[in-house]
């Protein structure tokens, strides 16, 4: 018997949601390591859960090492000539930090709409967008951790009162 074909949309149950990110990553996986074994592919696969939870599956060595190769093969980093060493000085750093802090309190600023001395460039207002970006998907991650404990709570609070109303019948 031949399986339907499921539509895709958002599981809005937030278990059923969890149950079937399980099921389906494992699957993904199973399939990777079978196209790596079948054809001789090196795979690497980086997956985030809701819950901000880190799976991966490097098919050969380390993900370390296929990203350092993709890197390289899509030009973003240019071919190591013996050097894996990509940190920065301890100075170089604390320098990019400062801009960084620098250009988050310029953000704010502009935000809350002191506007009038703060003129801020589109490379400016295009890096605060990725992190708001990054602030809203930490924010909804922690909103459906608590949701999904309240749930867990009232669950096995229900599954307490029917116990004791089964053993206790007034």
């Amino acid at each position: 018997m031949a399986r339907g074909k499921v539509q895709l949309r958002r599981v809005e149950n937030p278990v059923h949601r969890q149950v079937t990110f399980c099921k389906r990553r494992a699957g993904l996986l199973k399939k990777a390591k079978e196209l790596s074994v079948l054809c001789d592919a090196d795979i690497g696969i980086i997956i985030f859960s809701a819950h901000g939870k880190l799976y991966d599956l490097a098919t050969t060595g380390t993900m370390d090492e296929l990203i350092e190769r993709y890197k390289t093969a899509s030009g973003e980093l240019p071919a190591a000539d013996g050097c894996g060493d990509q940190r920065m000085d301890p100075k170089q750093e604390a320098m990019v930090l400062k801009q960084e802090i620098n250009l988050l309190q310029k953000g704010l600023r502009y935000i809350y709409g002191n506007r009038a001395n703060e003129h801020m460039t589109v490379e400016e207002l295009n890096a605060l967008e990725r992190y708001l970006e990054i602030w809203m998907y930490n924010i909804r991650s922690a909103k459906m951790q608590m949701m999904i404990q309240e749930i867990q709570a009232l669950k096995s609070k229900a599954s307490q009162t029917i116990l004791f109303n089964s053993i206790d019948p007034q």
